[in-house]
């Protein structure tokens, strides 16, 4: 039947809105319209384009509208927040690459490490241009929120400390909601030659035809949660829980000891915003301690309920009533008050933040397609 089918017809979240002007929902601003034209006029004149794609789905952040014109520049794809993402399906997707003949790294943005290496594969990508050009353009491209702004500040760094840069450089800004970025700025990462790097906006097309992939987006972060529902992008998360059957993983975990309340009740101030990058404050021993006892808590309910479940996940009504039942055990898990008039919503809010911030493990939602599907 496939999970497409399930969670259009059985979970009720085929009308999605993802349209331009689709009803309420108009998640397609005037600024993506604008720098859509701008960065397809600017790749003309790039000499690299970084792409920059969520390594939990590297093919859906793929920006469809743009691909004709990256597939005929040097290209470099930058498969970010690999710290996210299970390394042994990430492996899986490099070979798909090698398959391809398209470069690529797996990279963490906010690891300086982890970024020197991209710049040595974009000089060394640029070699054979360097020689002719005293002028360079590296242009970074990407869907909103997969990173292309922390990956513009990493770069910056580590430009200051390598080269002599005279003029008065700024940082990009990091937001932690996707669009922040609503201009195409320039920074001058290096001289003899001369190097820049473009920063642009993150930029998604008019509409989004495929359901599922309209999902992924927003599940990591690359659609607002306003647009979609947060309650939805949540019941597609458990969706794919239960049908890959990974809280039957987490079954070690019935053999912890439960925390009582008085052991907790000290650390329920943690606020699990700040788990986020550029919005997290460092946590002391008891925040550590709670989140911990949170996840665990979260991780045995999802086990438990699968477990014992005795329908069919395969079976759209079967698995709408099993997330039905999910949504109950989440929100005892998440300590969240039982008549609380917006519990529904504060469940699904923490719950998206600890997958979200790589809690619950690493994960990534795209299949590796065959050699002859792209990249």
């Amino acid at each position: 039947m496939g999970l497409k089918r399930i969670i259009k017809k059985g979970l009720g979240l085929g009308e999605m809105g993802f349209t331009k002007g689709g009803g309420n929902i108009n998640w397609f601003p005037g600024h993506m319209a604008a720098a859509t034209r701008a960065i397809k006029h600017r790749l003309k004149i790039s000499d690299l384009v970084i792409e920059v794609r969520d390594s939990r789905i590297p093919l859906s952040s793929a920006h469809p509208g743009l691909q004709p014109q990256l597939s005929a520049k040097r290209r470099v794809i930058a498969l970010n927040k690999k710290d996210l993402a299970n390394p042994n399906i990430l492996n899986k997707w490099v070979r798909h690459f090698d398959s391809c003949k398209q470069d690529y790294i797996a990279i963490n943005a906010h690891s300086r490490s982890s970024v020197q290496k991209l710049l040595e594969l974009v000089e060394l990508k640029l070699k054979e241009v360097i020689s002719r050009e005293p002028t360079l353009l590296v242009m970074v491209v990407g869907v909103p929120n997969v990173g292309k702004s922390a990956l513009i500040n990493s770069i910056h760094q580590i430009a200051l400390s390598r080269f002599p840069v005279q003029e008065k450089t700024k940082r990009a800004t990091v937001g932690p909601l996707p669009g922040v970025t609503q201009d195409i700025a320039g920074f001058k990462i290096a001289h003899r030659p001369s190097i820049y790097v473009l920063d642009t906006p993150g930029v998604l097309v008019p509409s989004i035809p495929d359901i599922e992939t309209g999902l992924k987006l927003a599940l990591s972060g690359s659609i607002k949660d306003s647009v979609v529902g947060e309650e939805r992008i949540a019941q597609y998360l458990l969706a794919v829980l239960n049908t890959r059957g990974t809280p039957l993983h987490w079954r070690h975990l019935n053999n912890r000891t439960e925390v009582s309340q008085s052991e907790t009740e000290n650390k329920h101030e943690y606020n699990l915003k700040d788990l986020r990058p550029k919005r997290r404050k460092p946590p002391n021993a008891s925040d550590v301690t709670y989140i911990e006892d949170l996840v665990t808590g979260v991780q045995r309910a999802l086990h438990v309920s699968l477990s014992e479940f005795d329908g069919n996940v395969e079976d759209e009504n079967d698995l709408e009533s099993l997330i039905e039942q999910q949504f109950e055990v989440l929100q005892r898990a998440l300590k969240i008050p039982h008549k609380a008039s917006e519990a529904r919503l504060m469940v699904s809010k923490k719950f998206l933040t600890l997958f979200r911030t790589g809690k619950l493990g690493p994960f990534i939602l795209d299949d590796v397609p065959d050699a002859n599907s792209g990249f």
